[in-house]
C-alpha cells in the first residue's frame, strides 16, 4: 500500500472516531468535524471520508453529520428518517432546528486525551461551567 494510500486511511478513521462521539439526538457539521480532526482537514475531506464508509456506514453514525445551514447532503439513503427516529427536529424547509440539536463537540479533556482539537464555543453556547465564578 502506498504511503498516501495509509496516509488518507488514517485520517478517514481520524474522522469516523470524531462522528462516533456525536451523541444521538444530536448533529454535527461537516466544518465541526473537521476543525476537531485539525491536521488540514476540511468538509469536504469529512464529506469524502463518510462517502467511503462502505459496509462501516451500519456503525459509524453518518446521519448525524450534515451542512452547516443544516440540511441534510443524501438524498435516498433515509438520513432524515434516521434522525427523526434519534429526536432530530426539523423546520419547514427540512433544515435541522440547529439551535435545538448542534452538538457542542467534545470535551476539551476528551479532545486533548484522543490528539483532536476542542471546537470553540459557539457565541451563545452555555459557559464551561469550571469557569463561573459564582
Amino acid at each position: 500500500m502506498s504511503t498516501s494510500a495509509r496516509d488518507e486511511r488514517d485520517y478517514f478513521e481520524r474522522i469516523y472516531t470524531v462522528a462516533d462521539q456525536v451523541p444521538r439526538g444530536q448533529v454535527a457539521t461537516y466544518g465541526d468535524l473537521a476543525t476537531i480532526v485539525g491536521e488540514g482537514c476540511d468538509a469536504r475531506i469529512v464529506g469524502h471520508a463518510l462517502g467511503a464508509l462502505g459496509a462501516r456506514a451500519k456503525t459509524v453514525p453518518w446521519q448525524r453529520i450534515i451542512s452547516r445551514t443544516g440540511g441534510i447532503s443524501t438524498s435516498g439513503h433515509g438520513q432524515r428518517e434516521l434522525l427523526e427516529a434519534e429526536g432530530v427536529a426539523f423546520d419547514e424547509k427540512g433544515h435541522v432546528r440547529m439551535a435545538a440539536h448542534h452538538w457542542e463537540g467534545p470535551s476539551e479533556e476528551w479532545a486533548r486525551a484522543h490528539g483532536f482539537q476542542p471546537l470553540p464555543r459557539r457565541p451563545g453556547s452555555a459557559p464551561d461551567p469550571q469557569l463561573r465564578l459564582f
